[in-house]
Protein backbone atom coordinates (compact mmCIF):
# COMPACT_ATOMS: atom_id res chain seq x y z
CA UNK A 1 0.00 0.00 0.00
CA UNK A 2 1.03 3.56 -0.57
CA UNK A 3 0.40 6.81 1.26
CA UNK A 4 -1.40 9.72 -0.36
CA UNK A 5 -0.17 13.19 0.52
CA UNK A 6 -2.30 16.18 -0.41
CA UNK A 7 -1.37 19.78 0.24
CA UNK A 8 -3.74 22.68 -0.15
CA UNK A 9 -1.12 24.90 -1.75
CA UNK A 10 2.46 24.70 -2.93
CA UNK A 11 3.29 27.04 -0.04
CA UNK A 12 2.85 23.95 2.19
CA UNK A 13 5.73 22.18 0.44
CA UNK A 14 8.39 22.92 3.12
CA UNK A 15 6.28 20.99 5.64
CA UNK A 16 5.37 18.26 3.16
CA UNK A 17 9.06 17.84 2.27
CA UNK A 18 9.61 16.54 5.83
CA UNK A 19 6.84 14.00 5.23
CA UNK A 20 8.31 12.94 1.89
CA UNK A 21 11.84 12.65 3.28
CA UNK A 22 10.64 10.48 6.16
CA UNK A 23 8.65 8.17 3.87
CA UNK A 24 11.64 7.90 1.52
CA UNK A 25 13.90 6.96 4.44
CA UNK A 26 11.47 4.15 5.31
CA UNK A 27 11.13 3.14 1.65
CA UNK A 28 7.35 3.57 1.74
CA UNK A 29 5.67 4.44 -1.57
CA UNK A 30 3.68 7.66 -1.75
CA UNK A 31 2.04 10.10 -4.12
CA UNK A 32 1.86 13.87 -3.64
CA UNK A 33 -0.83 16.21 -5.01
CA UNK A 34 -2.01 19.79 -4.65
CA UNK A 35 -5.77 19.96 -4.20
CA UNK A 36 -7.52 22.74 -2.36
CA UNK A 37 -10.63 22.09 -0.30
CA UNK A 38 -11.88 25.49 -1.47
CA UNK A 39 -10.40 26.09 -4.93
CA UNK A 40 -10.51 22.53 -6.33
CA UNK A 41 -13.10 20.74 -4.18
CA UNK A 42 -14.17 18.33 -6.93
CA UNK A 43 -10.61 17.10 -7.45
CA UNK A 44 -10.03 16.71 -3.70
CA UNK A 45 -13.28 14.78 -3.36
CA UNK A 46 -12.51 12.52 -6.32
CA UNK A 47 -9.03 11.77 -5.02
CA UNK A 48 -10.34 10.81 -1.57
CA UNK A 49 -13.29 8.83 -2.92
CA UNK A 50 -11.03 6.76 -5.17
CA UNK A 51 -8.06 6.48 -2.82
CA UNK A 52 -8.76 2.98 -1.50
CA UNK A 53 -9.37 1.56 -4.98
CA UNK A 54 -6.15 3.26 -6.15
CA UNK A 55 -4.00 1.40 -3.61
CA UNK A 56 -3.72 3.97 -0.83
CA UNK A 57 -3.83 2.87 2.79
CA UNK A 58 -3.59 6.25 4.54
CA UNK A 59 -4.04 9.86 3.45
CA UNK A 60 -2.10 12.84 4.80
CA UNK A 61 -3.46 16.36 4.30
CA UNK A 62 -1.33 19.45 4.86
CA UNK A 63 -3.03 22.84 4.92
CA UNK A 64 -2.80 26.20 6.59
CA UNK A 65 -5.21 28.95 7.50
CA UNK A 66 -8.77 27.59 7.32
CA UNK A 67 -7.27 24.06 6.88
CA UNK A 68 -10.42 22.26 5.81
CA UNK A 69 -8.51 19.89 3.52
CA UNK A 70 -8.13 16.98 5.96
CA UNK A 71 -11.81 17.10 6.82
CA UNK A 72 -12.83 17.35 3.17
CA UNK A 73 -10.78 14.25 2.39
CA UNK A 74 -12.04 12.38 5.46
CA UNK A 75 -15.65 13.11 4.49
CA UNK A 76 -15.09 11.21 1.24
CA UNK A 77 -13.15 8.11 2.33
CA UNK A 78 -13.09 5.51 5.08
CA UNK A 79 -9.28 5.44 5.00
CA UNK A 80 -7.44 7.00 7.94
CA UNK A 81 -6.68 10.68 7.33
CA UNK A 82 -3.88 12.51 9.13
CA UNK A 83 -3.98 16.29 9.15
CA UNK A 84 -0.90 18.48 9.28
CA UNK A 85 -1.88 22.02 10.26
CA UNK A 86 0.60 24.38 8.60
CA UNK A 87 1.61 27.70 10.10
CA UNK A 88 0.89 30.75 8.01
CA UNK A 89 1.60 34.42 8.50
CA UNK A 90 -1.42 34.69 10.78
CA UNK A 91 -1.96 33.13 14.21
CA UNK A 92 1.21 30.94 14.09
CA UNK A 93 -0.81 27.99 12.80
CA UNK A 94 -3.35 27.99 15.64
CA UNK A 95 -6.15 28.64 13.12
CA UNK A 96 -5.07 25.63 11.05
CA UNK A 97 -4.68 23.47 14.15
CA UNK A 98 -8.18 24.22 15.37
CA UNK A 99 -9.68 23.73 11.90
CA UNK A 100 -7.97 20.36 11.59
CA UNK A 101 -8.58 18.98 15.06
CA UNK A 102 -12.21 20.11 15.53
CA UNK A 103 -13.99 17.56 13.36
CA UNK A 104 -17.62 16.60 13.86
CA UNK A 105 -18.45 13.21 15.32
CA UNK A 106 -18.33 10.51 12.67
CA UNK A 107 -15.59 12.08 10.50
CA UNK A 108 -12.35 11.61 12.43
CA UNK A 109 -9.04 13.19 11.44
CA UNK A 110 -5.87 12.31 13.30
CA UNK A 111 -3.91 15.52 13.79
CA UNK A 112 -0.21 16.05 14.38
CA UNK A 113 1.54 19.21 15.58
CA UNK A 114 1.66 22.41 13.56
CA UNK A 115 4.22 21.80 10.79
CA UNK A 116 4.51 18.17 12.00
CA UNK A 117 5.36 16.63 8.64
CA UNK A 118 7.76 14.07 10.06
CA UNK A 119 5.29 12.79 12.65
CA UNK A 120 2.54 12.59 10.04
CA UNK A 121 4.73 10.27 7.97
CA UNK A 122 5.62 8.18 11.01
CA UNK A 123 1.99 7.89 12.10
CA UNK A 124 0.96 6.87 8.60
CA UNK A 125 3.74 4.28 8.59
CA UNK A 126 2.58 2.95 11.97
CA UNK A 127 -0.96 2.57 10.61
CA UNK A 128 0.33 0.57 7.64
CA UNK A 129 2.66 -1.42 9.93
CA UNK A 130 -0.35 -3.01 11.63
CA UNK A 131 -0.63 -5.29 8.59
CA UNK A 132 2.84 -4.92 7.04
CA UNK A 133 5.69 -6.57 8.91
CA UNK A 134 8.37 -5.01 6.69
CA UNK A 135 7.24 -1.50 7.62
CA UNK A 136 7.02 -2.49 11.29
CA UNK A 137 10.62 -3.72 11.11
CA UNK A 138 11.79 -0.47 9.52
CA UNK A 139 10.04 1.56 12.22
CA UNK A 140 11.66 -0.54 14.93
CA UNK A 141 15.07 -0.06 13.33
CA UNK A 142 14.47 3.71 13.12
CA UNK A 143 13.51 3.86 16.79
CA UNK A 144 16.66 1.94 17.70
CA UNK A 145 18.83 4.25 15.59
CA UNK A 146 17.20 7.34 17.13
CA UNK A 147 17.79 5.91 20.61
CA UNK A 148 21.44 5.18 19.86
CA UNK A 149 21.97 8.69 18.47
CA UNK A 150 20.72 10.27 21.70
CA UNK A 151 22.85 7.97 23.85
CA UNK A 152 25.90 8.82 21.73
CA UNK A 153 25.23 12.56 22.14
CA UNK A 154 24.85 12.15 25.88
CA UNK A 155 28.14 10.25 26.13
CA UNK A 156 29.90 12.99 24.17
CA UNK A 157 28.40 15.61 26.47
CA UNK A 158 29.53 13.70 29.55
CA UNK A 159 33.07 13.48 28.15
CA UNK A 160 33.09 17.25 27.53
CA UNK A 161 32.10 17.88 31.14
CA UNK A 162 35.11 16.01 32.57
Amino acid sequence: MKIGIVMGSDSDMPVVKKTIDTLKSLDIPYEVHIFSAHRTPDEAKAFAAGAKDNGFGVLIAAAGMAAHLAGALAANTVLPVIGIPCASAHFDGMDALLSTVQMPSGIPVATVAVNGGTNAALLAAQILAVSDGAIAKKLTEKRTADYEAVIKKDKALQEEQK
